[in-house]
């Protein structure tokens, strides 16, 4: 047991566990405020446009309540028990995810930009058909020639 507590801790204090923590942090943060824009900022004027919606007043009523509908709004179907599929919750999560989702590739993309090209690796000549080659290869690709005995001649393909 105490070797498990000991592997924990080690596991814990590595810096991976440190930055996948911080992430999940930013992410929340970021997810509340996406959350916030979407419903606060964006849907009411796509609301607007499309004739004064509401998008959390978009559902259809699957069975009636008591007092039985219509149902105004979704407040008032919920509080006389009805069963409601709620699409237009559906929707406003669909465009919080999109936003989340063109945030993390345009981080990633920056992110990816920001650092240096690969070295390429290194490579060799074939000694048969003087093609490049990674270096350590047993046999050339354009050739097919074994490369680990040099005497070798090519093989017909």
């Amino acid at each position: 047991m105490r070797g498990f507590l000991r592997d924990f801790g080690a596991f814990l204090r590595q810096g991976n566990i440190v930055n996948l923590a911080v992430a999940v942090l930013i992410g929340t943060a970021l997810g509340a405020v996406v959350t916030a824009l979407v419903t606060d900022v964006i849907m009411p004027p796509v609301g607007l446009l499309l004739g004064r919606v509401n998008f959390t007043n978009l559902f259809v009523v699957l069975r009636e309540g008591k007092p039985r509908g219509p149902y105004p709004t979704l407040a008032k179907a919920e509080a006389a028990g009805a069963v409601t599929l709620n699409w237009g919750l559906l929707l406003a999560a669909l465009v919080s995810f999109l936003i989340v989702a063109l945030v993390a590739f345009l981080m990633v993309r920056t992110m990816l930009r920001l650092q240096p090209p690969a070295p390429p690796p290194p490579t060799m000549a074939c000694p048969f058909c003087l093609s490049a080659i990674p270096k350590g290869a047993r046999r050339c690709p354009a050739c097919t020639s074994r490369l680990d005995d040099e005497t070798a001649a090519p093989t017909a393909s």
